[in-house]
């Protein structure tokens, strides 16, 4: 599913800084991976660059067998819209458009009609347990009903690949595990997926955890899971 090889990756905001250097990575169709590292270790520039929001300097990295380099706006959007679900911290919703609007954004980008894609929202809404709220705003829900609401927002559009930024980094614990269980009924249902965390009880629960230091790999673990 995704398959980088030797990726470097550096900013000239003033002096050079090399980010990444020299990342060889895989993985597999179905499998939930989590990504952890210090401050600058380079985690969120590596999520940013498998999801076609930041470019790279040199190697390569494909996305189902697909090379992505060198794109355009255009299409990059294209293979954001058509394969890629996020998933953030904040959540990102927006604030004047009630749950059912918000999820069935990136219907709207398809072109979908407005019927189609309300009624394709609310079926999603109803999964997560959000059905009876379809028409309130963000800013009548709780945090662990605004990430359900992205989380909704992220798989109507039926992506090939989810990634999360510290999906859970706003939430109490509580939340947390109720977020995390349904990430992973989502993998279960064979969904592959990315999440970026400072959690150690998020990263145990997933297949592979891959450590960040200084731009490199500083290992692949199999984390004992829940």
């Amino acid at each position: 599913m995704i398959r980088i090889k030797d990726l470097n990756k550096t900013y000239y905001n003033g002096a050079p800084l090399h980010v990444l250097k020299g990342i060889d990575l895989n993985i597999g169709k179905g499998e939930l991976v989590s990504i952890m590292g210090a401050s600058g270790s380079g985690k969120s520039t590596l999520l940013n660059i498998i999801g076609i929001l930041d470019n790279y300097d040199n190697g390569d990295y494909y996305l189902n067998d697909v090379l992505i380099k060198n794109l355009s706006e255009s299409r990059s959007a294209e293979y954001r819209n058509k394969m890629i679900g996020f998933i953030f911290q904040s959540f990102n919703l927006i604030n004047f458009k009630n749950a059912m609007e918000n999820v069935a954004l990136p219907l709207y980008y398809q072109g979908v009609s407005r019927k189609k894609r309300n009624i394709a929202a609310v079926e999603y809404l109803d999964k997560l347990g959000l059905k009876d709220w379809a028409n309130h705003m963000p800013s009548e829900m709780s945090g662990g009903q605004k990430q359900r609401v992205a989380i909704a927002r992220a798989l109507i559009a039926k992506p090939q690949i989810i990634l999360a930024d510290e999906p859970t980094g706003a939430l109490d614990s509580k939340t947390t595990q109720e977020v995390m269980d349904i990430l992973k009924t989502v993998n279960d249902e064979g969904m592959t997926m990315v999440i970026v965390t400072h959690e150690n009880e998020i990263a145990n629960q997933t297949h592979k955890l891959i450590r960040l230091k200084d731009g490199i790999i500083e290992s692949i673990e199999k984390p004992q899971l829940f």
